[in-house]
């Protein structure tokens, strides 16, 4: 399924191709100069194969981006639970807890 971006870029790249500008050429009237020169010629090869490089190289790196979306979400979510985590243990009744917990595995209370 083509983007409308790339969508354009072939449609522009279609009016810009050799076969298409023979077409136009051919149809003016025999008394006319062609409506191009051979450096406007250069110009639109130049110009189609400009556009079907870029078409080839976005659809090739079409995912690449989203990595680094899906990385920054995950930190922005990870310093988040950091911080509700920080904020619960730093609580004194949590504290008291994991006092306890300590002292109790470690038997430094003289019972």
């Amino acid at each position: 399924m083509r983007s409308s971006t790339q969508t354009t870029v072939h449609q522009t790249a279609r009016e810009l191709s050799p076969s298409n500008q023979q077409a136009t050429a051919d149809a003016a009237p025999p008394n006319e100069p062609p409506a191009e020169t051979a450096a406007e010629t250069a110009k639109s090869r130049f110009r189609l194969r400009a556009a079907d490089k870029w078409i080839r190289c976005a659809a090739a790196n079409r995912e690449r981006g989203m990595s680094t979306a899906e990385y920054a979400v995950g930190t922005i979510a990870a310093c988040a639970f950091a911080a509700l985590l920080f904020k619960v243990v730093s609580s004194p009744e949590v504290q008291e807890m994991l006092t306890a917990l300590i002292d109790r595995a470690l038997k430094t209370n003289n019972e």
